[in-house]
């Protein structure tokens, strides 16, 4: 996914901009799907400077950081959690996420650890908390809190208890 979220040249009533700036965001399910967005997305817009008789320069800021990588959900951690979750809120409170293409720090975690992100559920529309995350509505219900909080720890205590034996 390719989303343009800003375009930006001069202020002004009939004022024909000789410099525009726009960015915004690339999305994929891989790090190869990124690297061909970038790199799609340079030839397009050098080919349409050309065309167009102007010039573009690209900047993806990786001197600021470097891009998002997918995060890929390792298969037995994935395991680990969905049976301690199962074992703690019963397997009708666990379900499967669709897949979504956020940029989320969490990828570069799992691209060094075997690792899973998994959701904590807060929808409770009795008390209005029923919108995503990034609504200007966004309301936590904070009854969800303690749960969440019981279900990392007993993720990490089974898994380490799992380890225990490594390190005798």
């Amino acid at each position: 996914v390719v989303s343009v979220t800003f375009i930006s040249a001069a202020l002004g009533q009939a004022i024909i901009s000789d410099k525009v700036t726009f960015g915004g965001t690339l999305r994929s399910m891989t790090s190869e799907g990124l690297s061909n967005l970038a790199r799609r997305i340079r030839e397009v817009i050098e080919a349409q400077s050309v065309v167009h008789r102007c010039s573009a320069s690209i900047d993806f800021m990786e001197k600021i950081g470097r891009p998002y990588p997918e995060t890929l959900n390792d298969d037995g951690m994935y395991m680990h959690v969905k049976r301690v979750g199962e074992s703690l809120l019963g397997e009708h409170n666990v379900h499967l996420s669709p897949p979504v293409m956020g940029a989320e720090d969490f990828g570069f975690y799992s691209q060094i650890i075997p690792s899973a992100m998994f959701w904590l559920g807060i929808r409770n529309v009795s008390v209005g908390s029923y919108h995503s995350l990034h609504s200007p509505h966004f309301f936590l219900d904070e009854n969800a809190l303690p749960i969440g909080a019981a279900l990392h720890a007993a993720v990490a205590v089974a898994y380490l208890e799992s380890q225990a034996s490594r390190f005798h």
